[in-house]
Formats: C-alpha cells, structure tokens, sequence
C-alpha cells in the first residue's frame, strides 16, 4: 500500500502502514517539488500568452503585406516582394538573426525600404514573431 501525505495542525503527515510526521528533511523535499512545479507552470503560460501575443501582432502589422497565411500574395506582398514563409527553402536561406534585424530595423532592397521597422516591440516580441513565421514552413 502507498502512501498518502495530508497537512493537519499546520504539521504534514504521512499515512501509511503508521501514521508519523514528516521529517524536516522530507518536507523541504516536498516544498522544493512544489515549488518546481509552481515555476514550470508560470514558464508554460508565459510562453502560451507570448506565442498569442506574436500571432496578434503578426495579424495585425505582418499579414497585411506577409499574408495570414504567410505566403506574401497579398496585393501589397506582391508590390514589395514578399517571401514565401511556407516555402522550405525560404525559411532555410533566411537566418533568425536576418528576420529580427529586418523587424528591428526595417528591410531595404536596392535602397528602397521594402519594410519599416517595428515601433514598440521589445526584443523578446521581436523574437516570438520571427518563431511563429517558423511555423509557416511545410
């Protein structure tokens, strides 16, 4: 038979064959289990509200030119050239540090800007945009 753990008069106890406190020893092991998931499950939010937060915003400044889809065949995609983002050998040729300067600073092509800069983006947004363009690729 297992056994179970329960909290009574601020004490833990543990139930099994004989019922005994835990030791200070066993407690500081349950507290620093306790306390590795707490922080596992605040990391797996803040990365599920970041992965929301880079297609909002790719939504709403990238897709007009990239497309929702990230094929570029938007009329303003075709005007400046946009890539294919779910083209396999686009996404090999272009580098992450490439796409985060290109949102960071903007893009230019023959001195023309093709691509303005982000306005407001720290650089960890920055990064989460270049990560949900990745997962364009087929």
């Amino acid at each position: 038979m297992g056994t179970i753990q329960i909290a009574n008069a601020g004490r833990l106890w543990r139930i099994g064959s004989a019922a005994k406190p835990v030791n200070q020893s066993d407690r500081d092991c349950i507290m620093k289990r306790i306390l590795t998931l707490s922080i596992a499950i605040m990391a797996v939010s803040a990365l599920s509200a970041g992965a929301a937060d880079a297609k909002a915003t790719y939504e709403k400044d990238c897709a007009k030119c990239h497309g929702a889809d990230g094929k570029g065949e938007t009329k303003m995609g075709k005007k400046q050239g946009a890539k294919d983002y779910t083209d396999a050998k686009v996404q090999a040729e272009l580098k992450d540090e490439a796409a985060f300067k290109a949102i960071k600073e903007g893009y230019k092509k023959d001195g023309k800007e093709v691509m303005k800069p982000s306005e407001g983006l720290s650089d960890d947004e920055i990064k989460g945009l270049v990560a949900y363009m990745r997962k364009f690729k087929k």
